[in-house]
């Protein structure tokens, strides 16, 4: 059902009836994981390129967490799934290995809950029974592509974020036990005029706050409604920058509840700059850390607002600015 302008409250509450986040070295000595299922010791996961290991995390992300929902990977009826990849690469293969009807998604680095969001708008519509909703990036896939080979050894000024190597995946289904999805609000672009692709934090700030506001609004909600308001990956240059604005525009939210995937996933002594990025951040945050809290009570009702960048190599030349967007989905417990 829509509720005012760009929000679906889902009258079923879709169940997450399983979810799972698969990882990389860096983020083995990060701060959430234990949280992860599956952590590599090999940036190339044994592949002969990047770009086949990124294909490889989202296939085991995938395979965990229809192996914990009790089903078989012929048991589901939807794949939906973006990354960063030139034609989404890494979800379309990974759609091959499936086997499953699919639906390709590129909202850059919110593309983990626009998936989450379609998911749950086929499952309360009747349009499927259960839906298999994931995301994925890797740290050298995304710097080849965005910006210098890691190889390069190009030196970074210090508001770049580091695209995490990781995915996440979650099962969702009409009926069961589990986390549920309530809502969603879907981001339009806010583009600012910002083009440098070594602050992403800064450009996307803006369309999360935009989105942010929106929810609140379309729910006539209070801020403190929940227990965790998580923006997807803007570190802490765009944390900053949305606590801000949100001041600005008279939506203060408490310190203790409002934070960022992109600040909680790497120990603050890892060389990360600003913070985490990329699909894999909010994907394995949510998937992982944030769904095994609400599975243990600690948390009840969490908000998750995937912010993305829908830039291009092709666009960055061109000398293009970078369109933003936020999609927030509100999960329950």
């Amino acid at each position: 059902m829509l509720k005012g302008h760009q929000t679906w409250v889902f009258e079923s509450k879709p169940v997450i009836a399983a979810s799972s986040a698969v990882g990389g070295p860096f983020e083995a000595q990060g701060a959430l994981a234990g949280d992860f299922d599956k952590l590599h010791e090999d940036i190339w996961l044994g592949q002969d390129s990047f770009e086949k290991a990124e294909k490889r995390l989202l296939e085991e992300a995938c395979e965990v967490a229809i192996n914990k929902a009790g089903l078989k990977k012929e048991d589901v009826q939807f794949f939906l799934s973006g990354d960063l990849m030139n034609q989404i690469i890494s979800s379309s293969f990974t759609a091959r290995t499936l086997g499953v009807p699919f639906l390709g998604l590129f909202g850059a680095c919110s593309s983990s809950m626009e998936a989450l969001s379609l998911a749950a708008l086929l499952i309360d519509s009747k349009a499927a029974e259960n839906a298999l909703a994931a995301a994925s990036s890797h740290n050298a896939t995304a710097e080849k592509q965005f910006r210098y080979p890691t190889e390069y050894g190009a030196q970074k000024p210090p508001t770049a974020q580091w695209t995490v190597t990781g995915a996440g995946a979650a099962l969702l289904k009409g009926e069961g036990d589990g986390p549920r999805v309530v809502a969603a609000t879907i981001g339009r672009i806010v583009d600012m005029g910002l083009s440098d692709p070594y602050n992403m934090g800064a450009a996307m700030a803006p369309a999360a706050v935009d989105t942010i506001q929106a929810h609140f609004r379309d729910l006539n909600r209070d801020i403190t409604y929940y227990d965790i308001i998580a923006t997807g990956d803007l570190g802490r240059v765009g944390h900053q920058i949305a606590s801000a604005l949100l001041v600005k525009h008279g939506l203060e939210i408490p310190p203790g509840i409002f934070t960022d995937c992109g600040i909680l996933i790497y120990n603050q002594e890892q060389p990360v700059l600003a913070g985490g990025s990329g699909c894999g951040c909010s994907a394995t945050v949510t998937f992982g850390h944030f769904l095994n809290r609400m599975r243990k009570e600690e948390l009840r009702r969490l908000l998750i607002v995937a912010t993305g960048a829908l830039m291009s190599p092709l666009s960055y030349q061109q000398k293009e600015s970078i369109p933003c967007i936020a999609h927030a989905v509100a999960i329950e417990i």
